[in-house]
């Protein structure tokens, strides 16, 4: 087994008597990348800056790459890239002289610098705009010069908070492949409210609510656990009841005239409504899976146990 890069035990924050963050625990190793997810105040940001040194935790523990972030934190800042939600870009410099400040900063060899530079330029897509000034590049020009800064000392750990806000949607694909790129051999922390971006990038999604931890789990296992629902067309109307009855169908609900939701049992197959549509004549014609998706999951766990807390 891989050690994990990121070892996160028991960590709470209180700002007086606010507690932004309550008692979170979790892993990273290397080649994850991690969708850190909640509503607007869960907590986000405070545990992204808790992890990577900015703010001391109330209590618990962080380690990143066996270093503890309070008793040797020069050596576990060494080991990570930091991107807040506003990249700390000087727009008044060029890509390349912020780059050369930013690696002078992480105290990479003067005969390692252009190597570096080159390398992070070419990384984040970056070479063609090295001599123009960051204040005249597009939004998503300016985010791909904050990531570089956050990994051109070629840190095992990176962090990302809010890395595509504000972007359009063809930035946000070619930002989104860059974590990817990014995760194939880091840890990756990403930090969002956006629910698309966690499902496109991410291995792993955590929920976070009101500073508590909530879920935990790979993204391909979404749909474990959980029923399993069809999109089902017919020519003819057999009605919710008879399709309710059938053998595995948890229940049905009517969408438009011949065309019904079916949801099965999390084990349950829809052999037995394909047989009954042929034995009855219904006149099947469209079944379809309809899987589970991390908006249907993430209002599940947040909106109904807050309104369950009313």
């Amino acid at each position: 087994m891989t050690e994990a890069l990121v070892q996160v035990e028991n960590l709470s924050r209180y700002y007086q008597n606010h507690c932004a963050i309550s008692h979170l625990s979790f892993s990273l190793k290397a080649g994850e990348v991690l969708g850190f997810l909640g509503p607007n105040g869960a907590g986000k940001s405070t545990t992204m800056q808790v992890i990577s040194g900015n703010l001391a935790p109330t209590e618990g523990e962080v380690s990143i790459a066996g270093h503890d972030i309070i008793e040797s934190p020069r050596a576990a800042k060494a080991q990570l890239g930091y991107l807040p939600e506003h990249p700390p870009v000087y727009r008044d410099s060029s890509v390349d002289e912020y780059l050369k400040f930013c690696a002078r900063l992480h105290r990479i060899p003067s005969s390692r610098r252009k190597g570096s530079l080159d390398s992070v330029k070419q990384q984040c897509g970056l070479t063609e705009v090295g001599g123009r000034l960051i204040g005249n590049l597009s939004k998503g020009y300016q985010q791909r010069v904050g990531i570089a800064q956050a990994i051109i000392h070629d840190p095992p750990v990176v962090i990302l908070d809010e890395p595509t806000v504000g972007l359009d949607p063809i930035q946000i694909r070619e930002i989104r492949q860059l974590i990817r790129s990014l995760g194939s051999e880091r840890s990756v922390i990403l930090s969002t409210h956006i629910l698309s971006e966690v499902q496109a990038t991410c291995d792993r999604v955590q929920i976070i609510r009101t500073g508590e931890l909530i879920y935990n789990a790979s993204t391909e296992s979404l749909n474990q656990g959980h029923e399993q629902s069809y999109a089902v067309a017919l020519r003819q109307s057999p009605g919710v009841e008879q399709l309710a009855s059938l053998a595995g169908v948890d229940h049905a609900e009517k969408l438009e005239e011949r065309r019904y939701r079916v949801f099965f049992a999390p084990d349950a197959t829809p052999d037995a409504l394909v047989t009954a549509a042929v034995e009855r004549d219904w006149g099947l014609y469209e079944l379809i899976p309809e899987q589970q998706s991390l908006e249907d999951l993430f209002i599940e766990l947040t909106h109904n146990e807050e309104a369950n807390a009313k």
